[in-house]
């Protein structure tokens, strides 16, 4: 039944106008009921503040060796402040890859402003992020049931089974999307939240799609102030399995430090609340564009693109981060090399950098190279609703003309064939390397990068090498999606790479 609720949620999302629903007795008595089974309506409209902190896991979706799990994990130590008289939210969040390394980042949205802080390097928050904060609060568990009994439009939908358990479900609107509480018929707690709103679209997922992003709250616990409160946070995004958060504690209306909820004047004057948010249409196309070989033009940026010209089309290696930053892509190249068709594209890995501009391609009617390994998320990628917000292919859908690498596939001939390989690491599972034998020019996906101390990964430098040993690849140079050419032989000398 999660899933059905799930898509019919996102279907809801789609729709412009959200239709209007008179007032729901119903809805309004099972909201009522909840409201007395966390504490009383009374004692949840007074609750000024909530801190909590918590420990628990990511699972790192967007850079995951595998589409479905298991998957790459960040360690979180989350600290959280909720001042709903001041409608102010501060999240302390400490993040730890083991063994890559850690990092500390505080998020605070108070009066309308909101400040990201690194460490002790603080900085004004995107303008989207005050709005953010507001939709955690308002959905935040002590404060949902209120929401929800609040919109004019909440109203009762079909019960369903949530763990083998029936439910009763209110739906209600915030800010203009689609949200849904589920409710135990047993205990009267709500135990699942669901949203697909601004909140549920911040970062990679704003790639996704159709976001529906789900909470399941659960070891609900008592607290001495009357107010129970779940102590376990199970978050998923499209029905996949985004975060996991344990409490460890929880105050309710405990005085705190006013100046945890106070933007530093100087952040605050600098916060422009007209800047647009963050959108990945209005990415710019990298500005250093560079013939790294003839007929070979690397577009290097945060995530780095090559147009190859094979003299009869064009083949480009990887799509990154949009649909939009695509038809970039595809404006540069119709201007570079004006009347050659794109022949194909190929993105080399299934972490989302690599393939998020897939669909812009296979709306033109683009072939789409990807590895075996990556067909799920490949093909996720594809069929998902973009109706909320239609690219191409959303607004004419075609069937994409994918074709998976499992062995030695070659694009083109002449001097700038390109021969695609898996690189079956370890590491490297999901990544395939396009070999231009004309060039012995190799570029190796994103197994590893290099820094101000070297290269990050000797295990994954090693499986590069292996696997061009393998194919027996006589490489002089080679990039990556985060680095422009390099002589091959600075890898053999990767200390602990050696195969």
């Amino acid at each position: 039944m999660r899933h059905r609720s799930v898509t019919a949620l996102a279907a809801a999302c789609a729709i412009a106008a959200v239709p209007a629903f008179a007032a729901d007795p119903a809805a309004t008595a099972i909201l009522k009921q909840a409201l007395a089974a966390q504490g009383g309506e009374a004692l949840l409209r007074g609750v000024k503040t909530v801190a909590f902190e918590s420990a628990g896991y990511r699972n790192m979706l967007e850079q995951s060796e595998r589409p479905e799990g298991p998957y790459l994990v960040e360690f979180h130590e989350l600290s959280e402040l909720h001042d709903h008289a001041r409608h102010a939210l501060r999240r302390q969040l400490q993040v730890r890859v083991p063994p890559a390394g850690s990092y500390t980042q505080t998020t605070l949205a108070a009066n309308g402003v909101a400040m990201q802080a690194w460490g002790e390097r603080q900085m004004p928050g995107g303008s989207q992020e005050p709005q953010l904060a507001a939709e955690a609060l308002a959905l935040s568990p002590e404060r949902a049931l209120l929401t929800a009994l609040d919109a004019p439009d909440a109203h009762r939908e079909a019960d369903q089974l949530v763990h083998g358990v029936p439910h009763q479900v209110v739906a209600f609107t915030l800010d203009g999307a689609p949200a849904r509480l589920y409710l135990s018929q047993y205990t009267h707690l709500p135990s699942a939240l669901e949203y697909a709103g601004p909140a549920a679209r911040s970062g990679y997922t704003a790639y996704l799609g159709d976001v529906v992003q789900r909470t399941n709250w659960g070891f609900w616990r008592l607290d001495k102030s009357g107010l129970r409160y779940p102590m376990q946070w199970e978050i998923q995004v499209n029905g996949m399995p985004d975060r996991t958060l344990m409490l460890r504690s929880l105050k309710v209306d405990a005085p705190y430090d006013p100046a945890l909820t106070t933007v530093p004047e100087a952040v605050t004057v600098r916060f422009d609340p007209k800047r647009p948010p963050s959108d990945p249409a209005m990415t710019p196309l990298g500005a250093k564009r560079t013939e790294i070989a003839p007929g070979v033009l690397l577009i290097e940026s945060a995530w780095n693109v090559a147009i190859v010209d094979q003299g009869d089309g064009l083949v480009v290696i990887e799509a990154p981060f949009s649909s939009a930053y695509s038809s970039k892509v595809l404006a540069e190249a119709e201007a570079r090399y004006p009347g050659k068709p794109v022949k194909a594209v190929v993105t080399t890995s299934d972490s989302w950098p690599h393939l998020a501009g897939i669909r812009e391609y296979a709306a033109r009617g683009i072939p789409v190279y990807a590895l075996d390994l990556s067909s799920p998320i490949v093909k996720r990628t594809l069929e998902a609703s973009y109706a909320g917000r239609p690219d191409a292919l959303q607004q004419a859908p075609r069937k994409a003309d994918l074709r998976l690498v499992a062995g030695r596939t070659v694009i083109g001939s002449g001097p700038n064939r390109i021969e695609l390989y898996p690189i079956r690491g370890a590491v490297a599972e999901r990544q395939m390397m396009a070999w231009l034998p004309g060039h012995r020019l190799l570029y190796g996906s994103d197994p590893f990068q290099k820094d101000s101390t070297g290269y990050n990964s000797p295990q994954a430098v090693s499986e590069l090498l292996q696997a061009a040993a393998r194919e027996r690849l006589d490489v002089d140079r080679f990039f990556m999606m985060h680095m422009p050419p390099a002589p091959f032989g600075e890898l053999r000398a990767v200390k602990g790479s050696e195969g």
